[in-house]
């Protein structure tokens, strides 16, 4: 800008302002670093993605959202066009890369496993995990561990579903040894804390003997279940009459045992122990009676394998009746079902954290067990090839899961022990003396405060000590006649008391009778052969035995003079004052009858009752309903005051708590109670 007199002069200040700094565009953003992935793919260096990042004007999570969305269209590109997995496991490279350098975020190269794994079939999902694999010590590092566990632990379990456990069963076994490499021992996800079954795993078979084809001769294959797999039986391998008699029978009873190797709870159970000890006997006397002879097809399987022969694993078995004579004739399918016993034996003598305690074996099942289970390792040991190094090897993992039992049962704690930190010298704390009037008893009930709450209340039950040792309340100890009068009573069959209805169910009154039995009773440590399947039918059995010892009960007959008395005990009980019935512990009865009454305002009454903060959240957390609030603070109370929590207390904290109606209304029922 010039002057008339053509001087040059600068509007406003004489100083230039600076120019504004460039924004973010994402559009711009975006493209620049897809060009960048393309030159660092060319070059298979990632300095082009640095540049650009660096050049590149916004926030550092701005620029890193966009790269990592440029990174994801690159792949969805490279799918699209059906390119060869190396491309796409080269962007991945690139990726993790970026994270390393700090230019990515840390979940985007397990985002983009993710994708692709779920777009490419399965032959080609196979090359990616195998990367996956390859980089598992990537993954456990700090930085990508924490991002990335719950990705991969969610893309494994995918693939998992889409394979086949029978077809695929090596890529299966394979993303189970990377979990296992992944995670640490300690990992709760895969340590089945709570000892579950997979009671999925349900073995199939002909359960209708009329279509059986056991023993029949030329019976052409059934449409539905019949059908022979490749690999089971070519036209060079028909059967031939096998030396072992099968019949439906046999056939029947050897799969019936795969549910009790499924589920080993049922042993527990009188019915289905009894007949798996009929299963089991019979299928190990057809072992025993049918020893297998290291013949020459068992050579020629040998030789193949060493010579580097296919070795076909199947996930489950084929339960054809085609295959029965050929399966027990084989040695390895034999080892199989005598290995399953170990394990089942195994679990039913082990200690097992979340094992119910109605799991209990008896002496007769125990003895069975160990029998048996000597029996096994000597089919094992005579079951060829190399019987007897093959069953010192069970034995001995089967010694080492011990081990692992114990671990687990004792809560899985990690295997890192930290080092024992070095002891400071820690100044000793002196407590400040509280005042005298804090501890020896304030205000007009004078409590005597005891530092605990629980203390407190035990203490001010009755401050005088001599007094509450002599107190007839401490003989709180029944008798047997007194306490199981009323279920001998029950058991009688002239009363006609229906089972639910007896006081032996209550599970209150059991625990009672318990302890008092263990007290008085000579019953309850005498030992029995009897199993009592639940506490009310050991308790129904106790009272039978008691009633036959204990006396009858002698009907007192009242004379007129004690009725008289009686009479003018009552009228004295109801003719006293007010003051006096206030004066009285509050009932039970009454709480319920006030909490009732008392519904929402029980929050308003609680700091009038001295509760803590702490005590009316738990109260909250404990129950929702308003009515159930209200008669759990007036039992924390009561339990609080012991001989204090009377109805003029109670009267005179809801009167303080301005509920005037409410306390009108309790000192009239507590008249009227009186």
């Amino acid at each position: 800008m010039t002057s008339p007199d053509g001087a040059v002069v600068l509007s406003g200040d004489s100083t230039m302002s600076p120019s504004p700094p460039l924004l973010f565009s994402l559009p711009e953003a975006r493209l620049r670093f897809m060009n960048s992935t393309q030159d660092a793919l060319k070059s298979k260096n990632i300095k082009p993605l640095l540049n650009a990042f660096t050049q590149i004007p916004g926030s550092e999570n701005e620029k890193k959202f966009t790269l990592d969305q440029a990174f994801r269209v690159a792949v969805e590109e490279e799918i699209i066009n059906k390119a060869p997995c190396e491309n796409v496991l080269a962007i991945i490279s690139l990726v993790i890369n970026g994270v390393t350098e700090g230019i990515c975020t840390a979940s985007t190269p397990f985002v983009l496993l993710g994708d692709v794994l779920d777009c490419l079939p399965l032959d080609q999902c196979d090359k990616i995990f195998t990367f996956v694999e390859k980089n598992v010590t990537t993954w456990k590092s700090n930085t990508f561990y924490s991002a990335g566990k719950n990705y991969l632990l969610r893309m494994c379990n995918d693939l998992l579903r889409r394979l086949s456990k029978s077809q695929n069963t090596v890529f299966c076994g394979r993303i189970q040894l990377f979990l296992a490499r992944l995670f640490p021992l300690s990992e709760k996800s895969g340590l089945n804390l709570q000892s579950q079954f997979n009671l999925e795993n349900i073995t199939v078979f002909n359960t209708i003997e009329q279509e059986s084809t056991l023993g029949q001769k030329h019976v052409e294959d059934r449409e539905e279940g019949m059908e022979v797999e490749e690999g089971e039986m070519g036209d060079d391998e028909a059967p031939t009459s096998s030396s072992i008699p099968i019949d439906y029978n046999l056939y029947r009873k050897f799969w019936s045992l795969q549910d009790y190797f499924r589920n080993p709870v049922q042993c527990y159970e009188k019915v289905s122990w009894k007949t798996f000890l009929k299963y089991s006997e019979e299928v190990l006397a057809v072992f025993k009676s049918y020893k297998l002879d290291d013949t020459q097809a068992s050579r020629k399987k040998l030789e193949e394998l060493k010579t580097g022969g296919e070795h076909v694993y199947f996930a489950k078995f084929l339960t054809s009746e085609k295959l029965m004579d050929l399966q027990l004739s084989d040695s390895n399918f034999r080892r199989h079902i005598l290995l399953q016993y170990l394990i089942l034996f195994q679990y039913l003598k082990g200690q097992v954290k979340f094992k119910s305690s109605n799991y209990v074996l008896t002496d007769e099942q125990s003895l069975w067990i160990e029998d048996t289970t000597k029996l096994v390792y000597q089919l094992l040991s005579e079951n060829p090839p190399d019987g007897e190094r093959f069953a010192k090897m069970v034995e001995h993992i089967l010694n080492t899961e011990e081990n692992w039992n114990s671990w687990k049962n004792e809560g899985c704690p990690s295997f890192v022990k930290e080092r024992a930190g070095e002891s400071k010298a820690i100044r000793p704390f002196v407590r400040k003396r509280p005042p005298p009037e804090d501890f020896l008893g304030k205000g007009p009930s004078k409590k005597i405060l005891m530092g605990n709450e629980e203390l407190t209340r035990l203490w001010n039950l009755c401050p005088d000590n001599m007094e509450a040792c002599k107190s007839e309340s401490r003989e709180y100890m029944p008798t047997l006649e007194e306490f199981f009068e009323e279920a001998i009573e029950q058991a009688d069959p002239e009363n006609m008391v229906d089972k639910e209805f007896k006081v032996v169910n209550n599970s209150n009154y059991g625990w009672r009778a318990l302890r008092l039995l263990a007290r008085r009773s000579p019953h309850f440590f005498q030992p029995t052969n009897q199993q009592f399947k639940s506490l009310p039918e050991y308790l129904e059995n106790m009272v039978i035995k008691l009633a036959k010892e204990l006396p009858p009960p002698s009907e007192e007959i009242k004379t007129g003079e004690e009725d008289e008395e009686d009479n003018d005990a009552l009228l004295k009980e109801n003719n006293e004052s007010p003051d006096v019935q206030r004066d009285k512990l509050v009932t039970g009865e009454q709480i319920e009858q006030f909490a009732y009454n008392l519904g929402e305002y029980w929050k308003v009454l609680a700091p009038c009752l001295e509760m803590k903060e702490s005590d009316i959240r738990q109260i909250e957390s404990d129950s929702e309903d308003v009515k159930m609030r209200a008669k759990q603070l007036l039992v924390t109370w009561q339990d609080q005051e012991g001989i204090h929590a009377t109805m003029e207390n109670l009267i005179t904290a809801v009167n303080k708590a301005g509920l005037n109606e409410l306390a009108e209304s309790l000192t009239n029922d507590s008249e009227n109670n009186g």
